[in-house]
């Protein structure tokens, strides 16, 4: 039977730390440069009601940060992805050029739901 689900699956997800294959997507960013954007953020509500213009000033810093992190992240899975198929037969490697493809409507949709 077709899992749907599974189809939008990378094919070549590493496994978690306990060996077994990570279940979703890979996130865009890796999780220590998002704690440290969503610790910024979150002190900047904190802060808000002592310091409204610096908490907005900080929180603002944390959304250029995450803006810019996530472009980098972008451009670089874009090479990546870009290397693995751009000189590739089309006649003969129809496998790789469907995981590619996969791969760019999978990323492509996590940024339309966001």
């Amino acid at each position: 039977m077709y899992d749907q689900t599974r189809a939008q699956q990378p094919a070549d997800r590493p496994p978690d730390p306990a060996g077994r294959h990570a279940q979703g997507p890979e996130p865009l960013l890796p999780s220590d440069e998002r704690d440290r954007i969503v610790r910024r953020l979150g002190h900047a509500v904190n802060a808000f009601t002592d310091a409204p213009r610096e908490a907005l000033e900080e929180a603002e810093n944390a959304f250029d940060e995450a803006t810019e992190a996530l472009l980098n992240a972008l451009a670089a899975r874009r090479r990546v992805l870009r290397a693995g198929w751009q000189d590739l037969d089309p006649e003969t490697q129809s496998t790789e050029l469907r995981l590619a493809l996969r791969e760019y409507r999978e990323i492509t949709g996590r940024l339309l739901r966001a």
